[in-house]
Order: C-alpha cells, then sequence, then structure tokens
C-alpha cells in the first residue's frame, strides 16, 4: 500500500506549505484531485470500488454435496437393500434420514455465504471526491487510486485513504479493531511499519467519520482495502473441519470396512458349507443392514438440536449444528478481552490524594448507591476529602450521565463518562457543579498535549481546572492540596504512586486546578495555566467480570489451555490476565512484534512461540488468525472469540468461532459458529459442558448400535462355520435393528448432563471415537450378547425346538438384550444404578414401547406370520430375563474395574 501511495503522490505534489501542516491542521494549499480522464485510466487499471464476490454455487450443486460421505453411502447401500428386500417401509425411512440431513446440509453452507453479503453492505454508494478541480459527488465503485475524496461527519470512510487534511478528523474503527475508543487522524504517522501506527494518518474503508472533517487521497480500492483482504479470506474454504465431522468420517469408513470384512467371511463359509446362493443373499443383505447404524444420524441430529436448545438458554445462539460438539471438544480458548473477560464499561476504581491517602470507588452501573471511601473513615469524610479532585473531573468534562428506565446511561468519551460516573458517586453532581462554575473556555484534549482544560468563572476569578497523563501534570504544578492546606509538591513520590498504580493494569490520570485573573476577551490558552495546584490521580480500569475467573477455574478443571489475545500494552494485558485468573508466568507473555519475528522465521517459528505463549499483547489484527492457526498446527482444537470484522477470518478458520452478540459486528457473527448474546467468558464455558454433554450422548449411541450389531455378526459368525441353520431371518434382523433398536437410539440422545462433564480433561483431538474404552466396553458387551444367544439357540435345537420357536425365543432374547443396554449405555463412568431410571423419562418410555411393539407383533395375524413370531410361557420369559441380565453384569464389572483403576 506504501509504494502504490507514494507512486500516486506524485500526481498531487505538496507545497511546503503542507508538510508543515502535518500537525493535523486545515492545509493551506490543497491538491486538485485527478482528471475525469486519468480516473477512468486508473479504472480500467485498477478495476472498480467492490469487494470480491465469490461466483454463486447453486442451490442444486450444495445439495448434492451433501452426499458426498463415507456414512451417506453406507445408507444409500442400505436404502437399495431394503428395496430388495421388498420392505419398501424401511426404504421410506432411510431416505426420508438422508433427504433431511441433506437438506439441513444446505441450508449450512447457504447461511455460511452472508458473511461476504455482510461485508457488502459497508461498500459505500456514493463518495464526495474533487475531480477537475470541482467537488462532486460520484459511485463510489468508480472510485479509484489517486482520488481526493471528500470526508465530513456522519460519511462512511468509501476506500482506504491517506488523509492529507484533518480538522478535529475522528473515525470509529470498531469494525476493524473491535476497540470502541474512536480514532483521531492526523496527516504524519510516526510508526508507518505498523498496523496501530498506520491508522493514524489513514483512514479505511467501511468505517464511520463521527467527529470534523478533512481529505484523503485513496490509496487502495476494492479487494486492496483492508475489508477487501478480510472478504478475500472468508470466501476461501474454512482451513478446519468440526471435530465430529472428522470423528465421524473415520468411524464411518472403520464401520464400511469391519461390516464388508464380516459379511464376506460368512459368505465363504457358506459356500464351503454349500448354502444355496439365494440365502448367502439373503443372510448377507440382512446382516449388511443390521449392522449399518442407519439411525445414528438422526439420533445424532436429535442430541445436537436437544444441546442447541439448551445452549440458547446459557445465552449460546448455535449457528451450524456441528458446533454444538465442536466447542464441548476445544482444547484451547483464545479469547479476547474487551467486553468478554472485562465488562467493557470502564470505571474509576482507585484515586489517590498527594498526601498518599488511597480511596476507591464502588463499581457497578447503580450511581445511586455507589460511594468513595477510604480505610479508616466515614464515607462522608472520605467524600469531603475527595471533592476538589472529583471537581476538576467533572469540569473539564465534554461526557452526559442520564437516568433512563432500566438505569444510568452515559454519552461521551468512555474516559470521561467514567470520570463523571465517579463524581456522582462522590457527591458531586456535574450539572450543578457546572450551574455553580459557569464555562468560559476549553482546551480540548490532543494527542501531544496530553491534557485538556476548561476555565470557568467563579466571582470575579476565572478557576482553571485540568486533567490528563500524571507526568505531564505533574510537571505543570508548583504545589499540591494536602488536606485542605497547598505545599510544594513532590514529584518524585507521585511518580512512584502513578506508577504503583498503572501496575496494577489502571488507567492513570491526573487532576489540578488554579485561579488567574480574567482576560478582557476572554481569551485562554495554553499560557494560562500557571499557578496550578495537583489534585491527585485517580485509576479507572475496564473491570474483569465477577463471574469470569472462576469460569476460568473451570477451564482449568477441564483440562482446557485459555490464551488472552489483546490490543493492549504488555502491562495492562498481563495485569487483567492476572485478574481473570489466567495461568502464566512472564515469558509467556508476548507481544504482536515477537510474534512478527516468529512468522519471518516460518510456520516451525510460530509454532515454537505458541506452545508456550497465553498472553498476545500489542497484536495486530493480521496476526490473530495466523495465532490461531498455529494453535491448531500444535494439536489444539481452537475456539476463537471476536466481535470486530478484523476478527471474522479467525473466526471462520477456527475449529469453532464464538462471535459477541452485543457489540460484535454483523459480518463478525456471520463468520462464526456460535453467537453469545450476553457477550461473557463464563456462558462460553457454559456451552462447553453442553457440547460435552452432546459428544457424550452421541458416543452413547453408538456404543448401543455398534454393540448390538457386533453381537448379531458374532452370533452368525459362531453358528455358520458349525453347520446350524441361520439363528435369524433377514427380515427378523431388519425388525430388530429399525423397529425395536431404532426407537430406543434417539432417546438415548436426549440424555440429560451427568454433573462431572467438566471434571475430567478434554479428549485429545487425534482421539478416535473408538478409543480404549469404547473398544474394549463394546468387546465385552457384544460377546456376552452373541455368545448368549448362540448358547440359547444351540440349546434349543439340541433339545427338540423347531428352528422357527428357537429363532422366536432367539428374537426376544435379543430385544431384551437392546432394552437393558439401552440403560448399559446411559453413562461410560458411572454404574447403571447410580442414576435414576425416571431422570430421563424419554428413555424408559422408549423402551416399554419397543417392547410392546414386539409383543403386540406376537399377538397381530399376519405380522407374526412375516416375522415368524409367537407368544411364549412367563417361565420362558423369566428365563430369557435372566439371560439378558448377564449383559448389565457384564458392563457393570467392566466399569467398576475402569473406577478402580482411577482410583
Amino acid at each position: 500500500m506504501q509504494d502504490r501511495s507514494s507512486a500516486l503522490h506524485a500526481d498531487h505534489p505538496q507545497t511546503n506549505e503542507e508538510e508543515g501542516s502535518r500537525d493535523g491542521t486545515h492545509s493551506a494549499h490543497m491538491p486538485s484531485g485527478l482528471t475525469t480522464a486519468q480516473a477512468l485510466v486508473r479504472l480500467s487499471e485498477f478495476g472498480r470500488n467492490v469487494l470480491p464476490r465469490a461466483t454463486p454455487r447453486s442451490v442444486i450443486a450444495v445439495f448434492l454435496r451433501q452426499f458426498l460421505s463415507p456414512l451417506i453411502y453406507i445408507l444409500l447401500a442400505a436404502t437399495v437393500v431394503s428395496l430388495v428386500l421388498g420392505d419398501i417401509k424401511d426404504a421410506l425411512f432411510i431416505g426420508a434420514v438422508l433427504l433431511i440431513n441433506g437438506v439441513i446440509g444446505t441450508a449450512q453452507e447457504h447461511t455460511a455465504d452472508k458473511a461476504t453479503v455482510a461485508l457488502r453492505k459497508m461498500e459505500q454508494p456514493r463518495a464526495t471526491v474533487i475531480r477537475d478541480g470541482v467537488q462532486q459527488e460520484i459511485d463510489a465503485t468508480t472510485l479509484v487510486p489517486g482520488d481526493l475524496v471528500v470526508l465530513e461527519a456522519g460519511a462512511r470512510v468509501p476506500a482506504d485513504l491517506e488523509v492529507v487534511c484533518a480538522i478535529d478528523l475522528q473515525c470509529d474503527e470498531s469494525l476493524l479493531t473491535g476497540e470502541s475508543q474512536p480514532v483521531r487522524k492526523v496527516l504524519a504517522c510516526a510508526e508507518q511499519g505498523s498496523f496501530g501506527g498506520a491508522q493514524r494518518c489513514l483512514a479505511f474503508a467501511g468505517t464511520v467519520v463521527i467527529r470534523g472533517r478533512g481529505h484523503g487521497i485513496a490509496v487502495a480500492t476494492g479487494a486492496a482495502t483492508q475489508v477487501g483482504r478480510i472478504a478475500r479470506e472468508l470466501g476461501r474454504e474454512s482451513m478446519s473441519q468440526p471435530p465430529l465431522m472428522l470423528r465421524l468420517k473415520r468411524f464411518s469408513r472403520l464401520i464400511a470396512v469391519a461390516v464388508g470384512v464380516a459379511v464376506a467371511l460368512l459368505v465363504a463359509v457358506g459356500v464351503l458349507r454349500g448354502m444355496a446362493l439365494r440365502e448367502l443373499f439373503m443372510m448377507s443383505v440382512g446382516l449388511a443392514v443390521s449392522a449399518i447404524p442407519e439411525g445414528l444420524p438422526v439420533a445424532i441430529s436429535v442430541a445436537l438440536a436437544i444441546s442447541i436448545r439448551r445452549m440458547a438458554k446459557a445465552n449460546v445462539i448455535v449457528r451450524k449444528m456441528p458446533a454444538v460438539e465442536s466447542l464441548g471438544s476445544c482444547t484451547m480458548i483464545a479469547t479476547d478481552k474487551t467486553g468478554t473477560l472485562t465488562m467493557n464499561e470502564l470505571v474509576v476504581t482507585d484515586i489517590r490524594l498527594p498526601d498518599g491517602t488511597a480511596l476507591s470507588c464502588d463499581v457497578g452501573h447503580d450511581l445511586d448507591h455507589g460511594t468513595i471511601r477510604a480505610a479508616g473513615t466515614t464515607d462522608q469524610e472520605a467524600r469531603t476529602r475527595v471533592a476538589a479532585l472529583l471537581r476538576a473531573a467533572a469540569l473539564p468534562n465534554e461526557a452526559q450521565l442520564s437516568r433512563e428506565r432500566d438505569g444510568w446511561t452515559g454519552t461521551g468519551d468512555s474516559v470521561d463518562v467514567a470520570l463523571l460516573a465517579a463524581a456522582h458517586k462522590g457527591g458531586t453532581v456535574a450539572d450543578e457543579i457546572r450551574q455553580r462554575y459557569p464555562l468560559v473556555a476549553r482546551i480540548p484534549y490532543e494527542p501531544d498535549r496530553r491534557y485538556a482544560a476548561s476555565f470557568h468563572r467563579h466571582g470575579e476569578a476565572i478557576r482553571v481546572f485540568v486533567k490528563g497523563a500524571p507526568e505531564t501534570l505533574i510537571a505543570m504544578c508548583d504545589h499540591a492540596d494536602v488536606r485542605g492546606h497547598v505545599v510544594p509538591i513532590l514529584r518524585e513520590a507521585l511518580l512512584r504512586e502513578q506508577k504503583a498504580l498503572a501496575a496494577q493494569g489502571l488507567r492513570v490520570l491526573a487532576f489540578a486546578e488554579g485561579t488567574i485573573d480574567a482576560e478582557p476577551d476572554e481569551s485562554y490558552g495554553h499560557g494560562h495555566l500557571v499557578n496550578l495546584t495537583f489534585l491527585g490521580m485517580a485509576g479507572m480500569k475496564d473491570p474483569v467480570r465477577p463471574e469470569v475467573p472462576e469460569a476460568i477455574r473451570r477451564c482449568f478443571r477441564a483440562g482446557i489451555d485459555v490464551a488472552m489475545v489483546t490490543g493492549d500494552d504488555p502491562l495492562t494485558a498481563s495485569a487483567i490476565a492476572a485478574q481473570a485468573g489466567l495461568r502464566f508466568t512472564s515469558d509467556q507473555v508476548v507481544t504482536g512484534e515477537q510474534v512478527r519475528h516468529a512468522e519471518s522465521e516460518g510456520a516451525h517459528g510460530l509454532d515454537q512461540l505458541t506452545r508456550r505463549a497465553r498472553v498476545y499483547a500489542r497484536v495486530t489484527p493480521d496476526q490473530k488468525l495466523s495465532i490461531v492457526l498455529s494453535l491448531a498446527r500444535t494439536g489444539h482444537f481452537v475456539a476463537v472469540t471476536g466481535d470486530g470484522v478484523n476478527d471474522a477470518p479467525a473466526l471462520k478458520h477456527a475449529h469453532v468461532g464464538v462471535a459477541m452478540g452485543r457489540k460484535g459486528t454483523e459480518v463478525a457473527k456471520e463468520s462464526a459458529d456460535i453467537v453469545l448474546t450476553d457477550d461473557n467468558f463464563a456462558s462460553i464455558v457454559n456451552g462447553i459442558r453442553e457440547g460435552r454433554v452432546a459428544y457424550a450422548n452421541i458416543r452413547k449411541v453408538i456404543f448401543m448400535v455398534v454393540s448390538t450389531g457386533a453381537a448379531e455378526m458374532i452370533l452368525f459368525l459362531l453358528a455358520i462355520p458349525l453347520g446350524m441353520p441361520m439363528p435369524l431371518l433377514p427380515v427378523q434382523l431388519l425388525w430388530l435393528n429399525l423397529v425395536t433398536n431404532g426407537i430406543q437410539d434417539v432417546a438415548l440422545a436426549t440424555e440429560q448432563a451427568e454433573g462431572d462433564e467438566l471434571s475430567y480433561p478434554a479428549r485429545k483431538p487425534q482421539e478416535s471415537i473408538f478409543d480404549r474404552v469404547m473398544i474394549r466396553r463394546i468387546c465385552y458387551s457384544s460377546l456376552a450378547m452373541g455368545v448368549g444367544g448362540f448358547a440359547i439357540f444351540f440349546w434349543l435345537l439340541e433339545n427338540g425346538f423347531h428352528v422357527d420357536e428357537a429363532r422366536n425365543q432367539l428374537l426376544l432374547l435379543f430385544v431384551l438384550f437392546e432394552n437393558l443396554q439401552t440403560f448399559n449405555s446411559r453413562s461410560e463412568r458411572h454404574s447403571v444404578f447410580r442414576q435414576s431410571v425416571f431422570a430421563n423419562p424419554m428413555l424408559v418410555v422408549s423402551v416399554l414401547t419397543a417392547q410392546s411393539i414386539h409383543i403386540a407383533a406376537m399377538y397381530t395375524p399376519g405380522l407374526n406370520d412375516t416375522l415368524r413370531l409367537a407368544p411364549v410361557s412367563a417361565m420362558t420369559w423369566a428365563v430369557l430375563l435372566s439371560l439378558a441380565l448377564t449383559l448389565t453384569l457384564a458392563v457393570e464389572l467392566d466399569k467398576w474395574w475402569s473406577r478402580r483403576r482411577l482410583r
């Protein structure tokens, strides 16, 4: 941008007077702007001033993309199998599942494109420029580099501009920086090499002029602007995928391979045994359908949907369904500071008087009940001693406080609002004090002066009140007010006090007053700031939200690291991080300069830095994405928070992006997976808990359906090689899998939290769904069901029972196995007897419903013939139920052994 700017200045030569005006004042000689002919040439060279627009994808193409998944392939195969069997009902059921998933996925991808649409809303339809020496209004899309643009309060900046004239010009750049403090524009820049320095002499596209006026030369348009670069980044595919999607892909491949190998093995055994081809085909189809968890997508959708509803009650709005589990899987939270860890409300917390007296100010919005107090004094005594300081805080102050229906609100500069609130709590009401001291003149704050002053009539004299940087005011004063007596100032002691306050992360302002003679023409300026008396200092900060320290402790207990990324200086960032409860040492506080140096060494250098860093200070907007991607490369599942346009790339490319709902820009919200309605870090932790509940429920469903499917495979692998008939017919396998099991697994997805979700570490990012615990427990329980089922089938045949009668009892046994396995699956860690049976009424209803449907099928003419079912005696029920309970015994023994090993 700087090279282009230098080239453009050749068309706008500056006079010596202009160079001398680079202190932020109006220039005596302005460039005349481009000619119309020059503008047309540059328009063809640089293109129109519009943000990059991705080629829109058709809805059909997006819809078809939803079916490119191994799990979907398995479901399609199950649909075909059901059609071959003539089971139209099952085929329609599976097809409906596929259609619902396709529609949901299409809707999610469609909403992802809204981020770019939100960015386009910032494009300025019209712009005021000077062309051919004449001020004129043009279509902003025809603006070109080199155009001289006129800026006025209320206008949106149409391109990235280098300011060449500024009269009290201030811009709201919160959409780029996330900081609400307006940026004052100047004509010279001491730090051309950094974004933070450049923003003072550049006005950026999409930002709003909130005060003053000026002129700027366009140095970047369209895609070359800061907002344009962000738009290009948002147009790229996300660099990270939700953990749940990654794990389900691996799970789908594993299931497909396992089913294929088992079926192939059984077919090979059947061929060696001389089984008929039709019988082999029917057996293979039935086993494949029984082993494929086609009800899993529905159960997953139910688990996620329920968690979405629960998270909404905790002020967490989920925009993309997989983000529920992503938040629960995160191992690192990269959080911003303002408004997330803090209250986003600057308040005065500490006051120091020249005699060393320390006073504290109540923090909060209730100005009617807040007060100022000092140790060893009454509140009234404290107010009296601090009255002079509060008067100096309230008078050189342009903010306003007003009482609204829901409390007090302030308008104006955040520092001035904080000072007025403190004065009000100390008994100094701004409106009353302003009437007693009528305003005569004002010296506004300037960065180079580092103070603001106001002159007020008081009797025959003029009272001067000054506020500003402590170093500046301490140097300007010769005296100090000590308990109502004017004494010589002790500068060294006051400077030490100022450093002590700053070390606490406070923003420190000092106050002074003086009396001068009235001027006939009421012309007052810097030269009248004489005989000043130092009144004291006030420390202010954006307080840490009271619930944040406990929320961060919960993160640490849950095995989740927390890093803070902010634009504050390292001292303030460290103080706020410590107050928030972050764990870090001094060498874990790094600056944007260190990040930039690490980036110059390549990805490895940055990864080395992010492995240890936990507080990032003075970080520029473009570095936030680099930090997030580096954390992901080092093995973390990263949740990142943000609220500005500059945060949008990081929000999109993190494993889960969390935008602020109150203070966040629309671009940030549209780029994020999750939006916090209260901008509160504690809400993220509540969301993590619900995300872990959702993933735990998904694992519960997978355990149940895979263990029962594996048990059926074991049953056949034991029976077929021994020359026995098929233990269950294909239609019985379908009944078992789709009717009885399909009801219970969805209910299992609605399980409540177990209460200890945040007491164990986050799962490792590379950990699959089939971890050691899952595999071991599936083996135990599937063997218990498979071997138990084979044993009863073998015994029945050996004792003269007809094969249909044996299959009838075996099918009932497996229905009982599935009923009990549903309860066994309610917790991976806790005993089934620890949890209340009625804590999940839907689960109880589903088990009773599944069993009732099976019993009804025994007595329903036509259906019982199709399924080869018949009623059984009470003794048979008792024997089969006793056998089924061995499954619960096996699972309970495994859980007991696991708990003992952990202890």
